[in-house]
């Protein structure tokens, strides 16, 4: 690929060798024609029904990719008591974008229908339905061209409100794209299609092994298992932070991690030498409620030197680090902590969780006694851990790849 077309003084477009010549520019007003959209609510919609399929708002920012096929991703249909009356069914090539957001790097987020022909698909409640009017573009580059770093600036730029950002059609008249004779589009939604396979591809590589960590705790076999109190495998640590080390977190995703690389600033107290100390194989219980942690996450430190943590937090020392790593797997999933937590905790005042750290222990968990079992499948859990975090950095690569090229390849 060859540099061309500046954007700005410093870091030049990419284009494939073969091509020359400027792309054209338009308004997206003057390329895009659109049609009224339905706004019919998810209690409207249910999947797995014969009837006309609906793309929800909420689908297009979650979930679904740049470019949908309904081979490969399903979308709700219609309730048949809630059909419109009068509707647009999409084409192949046709755009939806969503119209609002809480956040502006959503709003304006865009998918592009392709294979949709032998299918009745209409778009729904908070989208913008387009289609290209003077057949400029070829089916796969919409849909790249729409989410590249351009056009989402200006998106930014127009989007408006306070708590909640929005679009609508007229706000195309403001909005320009370039687009590129249809050899050319051809050869950047190519290029891109492939590296968006290979990601959705590694996505399922990480989702395997997911589900292998979580499937190694309920199919080992049970030979020399027993219900185990927390408290007999695990002791409060009592080290308070007189060494003045640095203050973590804790994370569903990260784990135990530096506060200011996780919040992007730090939250601690001036004085931190109350905050409790972790060192490395230590259990941290948080009480804080997060997503599907309700009552709290529990994870182990696999930080290699002693950090700080809120003096909220319990921290304990395990007797076997096998064992506690046998137990950071075992919370990963929230079903196991919740209910391990729930008749534990009570809930006071503006839905805060009161739980001592003694308490916690309180608990029975099916665990191995046998030293050798606990070894093989603390080993086999690590094991698997290491892989996912491969895995994973190969996938913010890509994703890094693609933002790159939807940055660079478009004008």
């Amino acid at each position: 690929m060859k540099k061309d077309r500046k954007q700005d003084k410093n870091v030049p477009n990419l284009r494939f060798p073969e091509f020359e010549g400027e792309w054209e520019k338009y308004k997206v007003s003057d390329i895009l024609e659109f049609f009224p959209t339905n706004s019919l609510s998810w209690d409207q919609l249910e999947y797995g029904i014969n009837n006309i399929y609906n793309l929800h708002y909420g689908l297009i920012h979650k979930g679904l990719p740049t470019q949908i096929e309904l081979n490969k991703y399903s979308l709700p249909n219609i309730k048949k008591d809630f059909t419109p009356k009068n509707y647009t069914l999409c084409k192949d090539g046709d755009v939806a974008f969503a119209d609002a957001s809480e956040d502006t790097n959503d709003v304006g987020k865009v998918v592009e229908f392709l294979n949709c022909e032998n299918n009745n698909i209409v778009c729904g409640l908070h989208t913008i339905h387009g289609r290209d009017k003077k057949d400029l573009t070829i089916r796969g580059f919409k849909g790249y061209a729409f989410s590249s770093v351009i056009f989402r600036h200006q998106i930014r730029r127009i989007a408006q409100g306070t708590k909640i950002y929005s679009i609508s059609p007229k706000n195309f008249n403001e909005i320009y794209i370039g687009i590129p004779s249809k050899k050319e589009q051809a050869k950047i939604s190519s290029l891109l299609q492939l590296l968006d396979e290979r990601i959705e591809t590694q996505n399922k590589i990480i989702e395997k092994l997911e589900s292998l960590i979580r499937g190694i705790y309920s199919a080992a076999k049970r030979e020399n298992w027993e219900m185990q109190f927390l408290k007999d495998i695990l002791e409060e640590r009592d080290e308070q932070n007189s060494c003045n080390y640095p203050v973590y977190s804790v994370a569903v995703r990260e784990g135990v991690i530096n506060q200011i690389e996780h919040l992007g600033r730090s939250f601690a107290a001036k004085d931190t030498r109350n905050y409790n100390v972790v060192h490395y194989g230590d259990i941290v219980y948080t009480k804080s409620p997060t997503g599907n942690f309700p009552y709290g996450i529990v994870k182990q430190s696999f930080i290699n030197h002693p950090v700080a943590v809120s003096p909220l937090y319990g921290v304990y020392k395990p007797k076997n680090p096998h064992i506690a790593n046998i137990l950071h797997h075992y919370f990963l999933s929230p079903i196991n902590a919740n209910n391990y937590l729930h008749s534990l905790i009570q809930k006071g005042a503006k839905n805060t969780i009161n739980i001592t750290s003694q308490r916690f222990l309180d608990k029975v968990i099916l665990l191995p006694i046998d030293e050798d079992k606990i070894k093989k499948i603390s080993c086999l859990l690590t094991d698997a851990s290491r892989k996912i975090h491969l895995e994973k950095d190969i996938l913010r690569k890509l994703e890094v790849q693609k933002i790159f090229l939807l940055q660079r390849m478009f004008i």
